[in-house]
């Protein structure tokens, strides 16, 4: 019924376009259009609204969530699920306090191929896993980015939001319809590069097969052989979690027809994949298959690795305190500035 954008051409052409189409092939005569607008909090402030999907850019998830359960609205995130540590718990603590639905998304983590090798796991088929290598990209780049006029069609200044400011190039927000693939989750401020981006797929399947998925880590090791750096997340029950463990490959299993995985793993309600869901739980107020707190876990190992890539050295983590142990300098980088008015 309605979509919020600050870029004009992507709300009339991307969102609304799309939305009005869709309903409109339906013929029946009963639908009345898909209302737009520029600021979110306006579309949070309608009553018949009862659930709403967020796809913005990272920065923008946390405090759009945190407004969308204090109005009431059932949520459905884009992974990576925060841009801070803290802003993991920040979330968990506003959607268990307004008893809302929150679904994650992680298209590709939700894909029959990752719950297939999460059955082999958890049937026994490789044996007892001690430990799982993850490969994806690393922290975000920050390459320096001139500073270009602003089309005229965007709002920047909605755009950053609580980020820290800077100048509107190009590489950062791209209108999508000609300008290609943004690149804003490179840059620190908005996203946590590869880390973050495939790693909220991958930790995320890693951790679900090894059923370690609802613990966070004790402690991630950093490791540096020969100019060769890598990052491994241990567990309270030792399992290990590397990312880029350097001469580690894929493993292929093969199974003759009809045979394979014989205890299933926990799954989706309802019909339509992790989509359905979400649907399906907003309606029964149970909680999705990746409800916030194994998103939150997820995002969490992400952060500590790209923390401790960052200080180049090793740290241990409390989770009931949700900080480092002993380490003032990482504790600092838990969370970030935000510009006013959006703290959280």
């Amino acid at each position: 019924v309605a979509a919020c954008d600050v870029d004009k051409l992507k709300l009339e052409r991307s969102s609304k376009g799309i939305v009005d189409k869709h309903y409109a092939d339906e013929k029946d005569g009963s639908y009345k259009g898909c209302s737009t607008y520029h600021d979110f909090r306006d579309l949070l402030a309608r009553p018949d609204i009862d659930a709403v999907v967020i796809s913005t850019p990272d920065h923008w998830h946390t405090a759009i969530s945190i407004a969308a359960c204090r109005v009431g609205k059932d949520i459905y995130c884009e992974k990576p699920l925060t841009q801070t540590i803290a802003e993991a718990r920040a979330l968990v603590n506003a959607v268990r306090k307004y008893n809302r639905v929150f679904q994650t998304g992680s298209m590709q983590r939700s894909s029959r191929e990752f719950r297939f090798a999460c059955e082999l796991v958890q049937n026994g088929y490789i044996g007892d896993v001690k430990h799982v290598t993850v490969g994806v990209g690393g922290p975000p780049e920050d390459k320096p980015l001139p500073p270009e006029p602003v089309p005229d069609y965007l709002d920047w200044d909605m755009w950053v939001g609580p980020a820290m400011w800077r100048p509107y190039n190009n590489d950062l927000a791209p209108h999508i319809s000609f300008d290609g693939f943004p690149n804003w989750r490179y840059h620190s401020y908005y996203g946590g590069g590869g880390m973050t981006d495939w790693g909220a797929h991958h930790f995320g399947g890693a951790t679900f097969a090894i059923d370690v998925r609802e613990l966070e880590p004790e402690e991630v090791i950093f490791h540096n052989e020969n100019g060769q750096k890598y990052a491994t997340c241990r567990y309270p029950n030792g399992k290990l979690l590397h990312h880029n463990y350097p001469g580690r490959g894929n493993l292929d299993v093969e199974f003759a027809s009809g045979q394979g995985p014989s205890k299933p793993v926990p799954g989706y309600s309802g019909t339509g994949g992790i989509y359905g869901d979400f649907i399906d739980c907003v309606k029964t107020r149970k909680k999705p298959f990746r409800d916030i707190e194994l998103a939150v876990h997820t995002a969490t190992v992400c952060h500590l690795f790209l923390i401790a890539y960052e200080l180049e050295r090793s740290l241990k983590w409390d989770t009931a305190k949700q900080q480092f142990v002993g380490d003032d300098e990482a504790n600092r980088l838990v969370d970030v500035a935000r510009r006013e008015p959006w703290v959280i």
